[in-house]
């Protein structure tokens, strides 16, 4: 994270938007504005984050503002919760820096009809039943192989290559965001060392802040919408967090290799290297989105047989079918990606290139790119916590289409960087802190506990109340933690 605080100026426009004026910096061809109140201001000010906000102003066709939700923190290039549109007409650019190294990390939620407290005697077993099952750590493997064409068939098609194998059920793809498929995927953009990195990870959490968590439905906030999601009050749900794992790391790292003399070549002037970019129509913008829009299909299919490993577990665990527990998925959201999607700017819709890193598509009720169950109330939107707090389900509203180009924040965001964590840690027990909470804790090694313990992050009820009260969507449900695993 940044080690010094951000100086320059917050400007207030109302109780939960700041801005960063165009005149801060030469070059700025947009306002910097971050969606945040007084409760978040001294963290967000504790680091470079806001800098970053105004350094993504500098991108050739940009529109309206560069964007920062309010779990926003230090990244590479862009922030962590940053949010910015091009327009390839107007010279738009993409720059990896917006989506990430972990393309297309998100989260899906898949509920139940179990109760809580008739599981809760069984919770132990349960989450040992799921740490044996689904691998967990760094550069842990699994039993689903993919290579050659295969593999390249899988980039292309997403989890659709998955319903065609009898891993995924149409219903799985038609609630997850995108149908778990970006179009014009192009393997051929995709290295040797990237397939290969990605053989056999599709089905594995990963390590850092990726988990399995079961949670119980706590809260019910909005009963329309969470009837419609399938969530009630006291039901366990089941949360997956994880990306595109190694492929995706490598589709990244080639992909800022290959524009590095970009800028240069295109005259583009940027006051951060991290945020090496290219035009949306130059080869080298479109090698980047052929090969992101892969590592995004198989982060789709990746969480796809992460939910089917876990429906296995859960079927054999309860002796019945998982149609019959009801574990049905919710929604699967993407919060590190980059996609063309149409919006309205000035009065005219134009098509653009949406970067999300760190953040969460949000749209509203109405949207056609929403299923039929959640026409009228809005799209899902999936906020985890942390492990001893709490997650969110809110839904998105029309005012963040108006705002953010329909994007909520992604969940608490950092306040300690995993080595202040890991200090933090020291000489503590967290798996027993976090059993004294009500929540059974696997891991691989103590260290990814350290690492991701709560007080690592903000609290995500705080952050999840600002994006509530700017409008960009509205609460749900909150789900607690009972148990977890990870890497």
């Amino acid at each position: 994270m940044g080690k010094e605080g951000f100086t320059g100026p917050l400007e207030q426009i109302d109780e939960c938007t700041w801005r960063i004026p165009s005149d801060y910096k030469a070059g700025m061809r947009v306002e910097g504005r971050i969606y945040a109140d007084h409760r978040l201001l001294d963290q967000i000010r504790s680091d470079q984050a806001p800098e970053q906000v105004a350094n993504v102003a500098f991108l050739p066709g940009i529109q309206q503002a560069s964007l920062a939700m309010p779990d926003i923190h230090w990244g590479y290039g862009f922030c962590i919760g940053g949010v910015c549109a091009t327009d390839p007409e107007e010279g738009g650019v993409i720059s990896p820096g917006g989506v990430g190294y972990d393309i297309n990390c998100g989260v899906r939620l898949i509920r139940s009809n179990l109760q809580y407290e008739e599981v809760r005697p069984r919770l132990n077993p349960l989450i040992d039943a799921l740490f044996r099952r689904v691998p967990a750590g760094v550069g842990e493997g699994g039993e689903y192989l993919f290579g050659g064409s295969e593999m390249k068939d899988l980039l292309r098609r997403g989890a659709e290559h998955l319903r065609a194998k009898g891993l995924a059920t149409q219903r799985d793809l038609e609630f997850t965001e995108a149908g778990g498929c970006l179009p014009d995927a192009r393997p051929e953009f995709v290295s040797d060392r990237a397939l290969a990195r990605g053989g056999d990870q599709c089905g594995t959490l990963g390590s850092g802040n990726h988990f399995l968590e079961v949670q119980v439905v706590e809260e019910i906030c909005d009963p329309a919408a969470a009837e419609a999601m399938g969530l009630t009050r006291g039901s366990l749900a089941v949360m997956i967090h994880s990306g595109s794992r190694g492929l995706g790391y490598q589709v990244c790292d080639d992909a800022l290799r290959d524009m590095r003399d970009a800028p240069r070549r295109y005259g583009i002037s940027l006051p951060d290297r991290q945020l090496v970019c290219a035009p949306v129509r130059s080869d080298e913008g479109q090698r980047y989105l052929g090969a992101m829009r892969c590592a995004a299909n198989f982060a789709w299919a990746n969480r796809q047989l992460l939910m089917w490993q876990t429906r296995e577990v859960f079927a054999e665990f309860f002796g019945a079918d998982w149609e019959q527990l009801d574990l049905q998925l919710v929604y699967d959201v993407a919060h590190n990606i980059a996609k063309m999607e149409r919006h309205v700017i000035d009065g005219r819709e134009k098509l653009l290139c949406v970067h999300r890193k760190g953040a969460t598509r949000a749209f509203p009720a109405g949207h056609p790119e929403l299923p039929e169950a959640y026409a009228r109330t809005g799209q899902p939107v999936i906020i985890p916590g942390d492990m001893g707090r709490a997650s969110w389900v809110l839904a998105g509203e029309p005012a963040a289409m108006e705002k953010t180009f329909g994007t909520s924040c992604h969940g608490a965001g950092r306040v300690m960087s995993r080595t202040a964590a890991v200090a933090h840690a020291r000489g503590r027990r967290i798996e027993q802190e976090l059993a004294d909470r009500g929540v059974a804790a696997r891991c691989r090694h103590w260290k990814g506990l350290a690492e991701e313990q709560p007080a690592a992050y903000k609290d995500v009820s705080v952050v999840v109340d600002v994006v509530h009260r700017a409008g960009l969507a509205r609460k749900v449900a909150r789900l607690r933690p009972v148990g977890v695993i990870k890497g």
